[in-house]
């Protein structure tokens, strides 16, 4: 392809856009993209990515340090992070225990997760590069540590296109705020604007403009033909460009997905027993909402949407969820409580629909949570040098646990893992080769993982 070197369709994608803006072929657009993107056999055919912004702390969650509570309260100095003087050790303020047939230890503060070790894995040695929360969240979603490039899903979707016609590839789900980093972490970047996030709310009107101004469907279908032929004309005046190329793709999905959108988000017809599984009946109104965007997260790729992110919501300012400086223990189990039973759900829900194989689920943060603490002794700070993210489905190993960090959760102490490696080893579960899925913009060949990136085998099944 001319922007996928090693792809196996030499139709490339500006040309796939321009057929369909000329002829309006972008009905079949998707399939179109779907088999000319992989390079080889994928395991995985969709994501749901789980973002947990704020950095969610690695010694409290999935990486048990007893030698912190030895030193709880004791002088701290970490060589690697400066954040005022008068810093102590902190010990745990969760309890861990040892769950499934792996053993793999998790906090009392994920009771639900925990029931399903064996079906993930857990990666301890996360290394991020930026202890700032905007830069942190769009290093993730970019790989790059500036706006203006692709996110992760748009990335995907360039590569693989969609699985539903009437459907966009990418949404995000989110609540009314957006984290650290703001609309970049989303963006389409470079690539055509076809592959930018849809986004979902999770109360009110969930998609803007859904609902049709013109009540007869004749009506409306004339003015997009009037429209459409309009930018035909400055596309032809122009030679071609992207933006208008996109401009028509996705008023065309736009139009398509008035009819779908609405029934797709209509729970009616999920029983009671599934609603309860994920939290609906709660009295908690943020663990009834982020329930309800991971259950639309199933809905939505099971209906063929390629990546779904599932955002959750900010409680606690703008910084992020479970950025805690302070009052870790409060708000760290308030975001547990929210999030927990939900993220479960899915696993079991994945499972029982036979979806769990063919879909690929993150819980991802941006960093992890320095062992020590400020002067008040009641919180942790940002720490990009080591973290915990786990993984599972689609091609991933069951019930392993990769990499460690040192006694103290301060660095990576065997089988680092970059977030080039992570995305690396995404793409490589979908089918795509991260040095062969390029876009050639800026004088050079781009790509997702930069110039970086390993695939991370040894949790491959």
């Amino acid at each position: 392809m001319t922007n996928c070197p090693g792809c196996t369709n030499t139709f490339s994608r500006r040309d796939a856009l321009r057929a369909a803006s000329t002829g309006f072929g972008y009905t079949a657009l998707s399939a179109l993209l779907a088999s000319a993107g992989t390079h080889f056999p994928a395991r995985a055919k969709n994501v749901i990515f789980l973002f947990m912004p704020g950095g969610v702390s690695h010694m409290e969650s999935f990486d048990p340090k007893p030698k912190l509570a030895e030193l709880d309260g004791k002088p701290a100095k970490l060589d690697n992070y400066v954040a005022g003087p008068n810093r102590r050790w902190l010990r745990p303020l969760w309890t861990f225990q040892k769950y499934g047939q792996c053993g793999a230890p998790v906090s009392e503060l994920f009771p639900h997760i925990a029931q399903h070790v064996d079906d993930i894995a857990i990666i301890r040695s996360m290394k991020s590069e930026f202890p700032l929360h905007a830069r942190g969240n769009i290093f993730l979603h970019t790989g790059r540590n500036i706006g203006g490039f692709p996110s992760l899903g748009s990335w995907i979707t360039y590569g693989l296109g969609s699985l539903n016609k009437n459907l966009p590839g990418y949404v995000l789900l989110r609540d009314a705020s957006i984290p650290p980093g703001g609309i970049e972490n989303y963006s389409n970047g470079f690539l055509p604007a076809s592959h930018q996030a849809t986004m979902i709310r999770d109360e009110g009107n969930p998609v803007e403009n859904i609902s049709p101004a013109d009540k007869d469907a004749r009506v409306q279908r004339a003015k997009l033909d009037a429209l459409a032929q309009q930018d035909r004309s400055l596309l032809k005046a122009t030679g071609g460009d992207d933006a208008i190329e996109s401009s028509i793709a996705n008023y065309e999905m736009a139009y398509r997905m008035q009819s779908l959108v609405p029934d797709l988000l209509d729970l009616a017809k999920e029983s009671e027993e599934t609603k309860k599984m994920y939290g609906l009946d709660s009295e908690d109104k943020p663990k009834r909402l982020y329930g309800l965007q991971c259950l639309r997260a199933r809905r939505l790729i099971e209906a063929g949407v390629r990546f779904v992110e599932v955002t959750c919501p900010n409680l606690f300012g703008m910084n992020g969820t479970w950025d805690q400086h302070s009052n870790l223990k409060k708000e760290h189990e308030k975001n547990a409580f929210v999030t927990d039973q939900a993220v479960a759900a899915l696993v079991k829900d994945l499972k029982q629909r036979g979806l769990f194989d063919e879909t690929l689920l993150v819980w991802a943060t941006e960093f992890g949570r320095t062992p020590d603490s400020g002067p008040k002794g009641d919180g942790r700070d940002h720490h990009p040098d080591c973290f915990t993210m786990w993984i599972a489905g689609a091609g991933v190993k069951r019930g392993v646990t990769y990499g460690e960090t040192d006694e103290l959760g301060n660095k990576v102490a065997s089988n680092l893992v970059t977030i080039h490696d992570f995305h690396a080893t995404m793409l490589h579960l979908l089918g795509l080769n991260h040095e062969k899925l390029t876009y050639r913009t800026g004088g050079r060949e781009q790509r997702l993982t930069d110039v970086h990136g390993q695939v991370v085998k040894a949790i491959l099944s």
